[in-house]
């Protein structure tokens, strides 16, 4: 790894579909190529629909426009985009086939409206003829003109399907100089899109659009589009005719280690941070954003802008760099336990000198010999976690043991000591020299943010609750409106930036340090949800015996969250004993959690 003698000069990775081949990193130029091939050799076999299908951020966008980008270049091949998330219900019908008929040339629409106003009343007709003979129109104002006079009625549109085969075959027909024409559509971010209109697109392509003449593209993720996804409520009729949309699909494979491991150096060259990965980080990123391009275009983003931005970063000079960066690694790749490292969740001292002894006693159980590991320092782990030491001179115990151990550790760590990149990226960070600084600068700062380290996280789903939300997709119905909420917290200031998110979102917010001020709090009644912190000063179940005492003297029945920087399958048992909705550290968890105590909040009881 080259070391940086001074600061890079960085720039942000845009998200862009690729539109040509030349800034096509992960090579589906090829398919690409095969497929437009595929479509302009099957142009006497229209209609029908291809599906491109693949999941969140894996490059159907970009594959579609580099199909499109190799059309360009065949013989009276047209095309023409629709992007199903930019309408909705009803208004995806009239746009999609709108879309269409645009694409139609000008003296053909004419022809289309005067034939259906030769079949309409007579004054309906007169003022359609009136309209042509006025003056030129453009081709919007005959494809409106044509859809008001297909659409008045269930009758009329009865007529639409017929009346676009005639244009579709009219515009189609080859001649003695040129072969049949093809125009193929495609379809966009379906999968992204409500019920309604998924439906409303499909049914324009299979009812209306289904002619002689076009070729459908739709990107989507086939499997949020099935029974067990956006669409499982359909009827058994309904999920047939979904079933009838698709004649055939491709399936883009994931880019294999070599293809994902370049994509990352590219990603990184562009961005400015090449110089700050090995090869061993390279393939940590591949790894942890499961070979995901958005993925790991987020990623990247993130460390630019923290390094950019972040004075906390930018104080420690260049030469810190490299701890920066593999810190940067660790925050947004293992968020969990990036939060208990620099938040304080070991009971034990450091959450770092935890995980690592932890390791030391499975090798040992393992008769694996350690270094500097003692029987004695075995016991005393054991004994700090309030579990029996195993026997020596038994080893059919060590297995039990071992359980009875990770129990009382944060749920995380058995599969984190399994984890070859956690563990050398953390003994990477444990060797550079500003580790030990920059990790006590980061525990100084407030743990404020709402959001976990968003380069990793799967895009929000149809039915998960957010706060509130503005853009498209984002479901604005799940807010806090309403709630009130107590959090008990014995250090209320550590939690306050949170609770103020709270009340953004439409909660009303008390944030109160012990069960005494908790419980006068809570008995007048009225309150819709509980949060409460677990640990406090030296007595680790504080808050379960709180919240069960507060149950038992009955001024709260209500739903409780645990909010706390240590999870483990001990405490996790506890709150659900409790009947608690949940237990996290995650601020982006607890999110969903009270969203989901709002959502049951409205719920009518039945």
């Amino acid at each position: 790894m080259t070391e940086p003698t001074a600061r890079q000069q960085l720039s942000l990775l845009n998200d862009e579909p690729v539109a040509e081949a030349a800034a096509d990193l992960l090579g589906v130029g090829r398919a690409a190529e095969q497929l437009a091939g595929l479509l302009v050799a099957s142009r006497q076999a229209t209609p029908f629909t291809l599906a491109i299908d693949a999941g969140w951020g894996t490059g159907k966008s970009s594959l579609m426009h580099l199909v499109d980008a190799e059309l360009a270049r065949a013989t009276d091949v047209h095309t023409v985009w629709y992007n199903a998330w930019t309408s909705t219900g009803a208004d995806a019908l009239e746009g999609l086939i709108k879309s269409v008929l645009m694409r139609f040339e000008r003296r053909l629409l004419r022809r289309a409206v005067q034939r259906v106003s030769e079949r309409r009343t007579l004054v309906r007709a007169a003022r359609v003829l009136s309209t042509l003979v006025a003056g030129p129109l453009g081709a919007g104002a005959l494809v409106d003109e044509l859809w008001n006079s297909l659409s008045v009625s269930p009758q009329a549109r009865n007529e639409m399907r017929d009346a676009i085969r005639g244009l579709a075959e009219e515009w189609a027909a080859p001649s003695a100089v040129s072969p049949r024409k093809l125009l193929v559509v495609f379809i966009d971010d379906l999968d992204r899109c409500s019920e309604e209109t998924v439906l409303a697109v499909c049914e324009a392509v299979k009812v209306y659009l289904d002619v002689p003449g076009l070729a459908f593209v739709i990107g989507c993720d086939r499997s949020v589009l099935g029974p067990n996804g956006l669409l499982r409520d359909l009827s058994p009729a309904g999920s047939a005719f979904m079933e009838k949309i698709f004649q055939t699909t491709y399936r883009i494979p994931l880019p294999d280690e070599t293809g994902i491991e370049d994509f990352v150096r590219r990603c990184a060259r562009d961005s400015g941070i090449h110089a700050l990965l090995n090869a061993d980080l390279i393939s940590l990123i591949a790894a942890r954003a499961s070979r995901n391009p958005r993925r790991i275009k987020k990623l990247i983003n993130g460390f630019v802008l923290e390094v950019g931005l972040n004075p906390l970063w930018r104080d420690l000079g260049t030469e810190a760099l490299d701890t920066v960066i593999r810190t940067l690694l660790l925050q947004h790749l293992y968020p969990d336990f990036y939060q208990m490292l620099i938040g304080g969740g070991s009971l034990h001292g450091d959450v770092l000198s935890e995980f690592l002894t932890y390791r030391q006693v499975r090798r040992a159980l393992r008769r694996v010999e350690v270094d500097g590991f003692s029987d004695v320092d075995l016991s005393r782990f054991f004994t700090e976690h309030e579990v029996r030491p195993p026997s020596q001179e038994n080893p059919d115990t060590w297995d039990g043991a071992l359980e009875a151990l990770e129990a009382q550790l944060p749920s995380g760590f058995p599969a984190l000591v399994t984890d070859r990149a956690f563990t050398t990226l953390i003994e990477d960070l444990m060797e550079l020299s500003h580790f030990t600084e920059l990790i006590q600068r980061l525990r100084l700062q407030p743990r404020f943010s709402m959001a976990e380290p968003s380069a990793v996280r799967e895009p929000v789903a149809h039915g998960i609750e957010h706060f509130s939300g503005n853009g498209r997709g984002a479901p604005t119905e799940q807010t806090l409106e309403g709630m009130r909420i107590l959090w008990i917290d014995d250090n209320p200031g550590s939690v306050e930036f949170i609770a103020q998110s709270m009340r953004l979102a439409g909660a009303e917010m008390t944030v109160v340090k012990d069960g005494t001020e908790a419980e006068r709090q809570l008995a007048p009644g009225g309150w819709d949800l509980l949060i409460s912190d677990i640990t406090r000063g030296t007595d680790p179940d504080a808050g379960f015996n709180e919240v069960e005492r507060l149950r038992g003297a009955a001024p709260y029945a209500g739903p409780v969250v645990f909010y706390t920087g240590r999870v483990t399958p001990a405490r996790q048992r506890r709150a659900e004993q409790l009947g608690a909705f949940g237990i996290t550290m995650s601020p982006h968890q607890l999110e969903q959690l009270a969203a989901r105590a709002a959502a049951a909040r409205r719920r009518p009881e039945v």
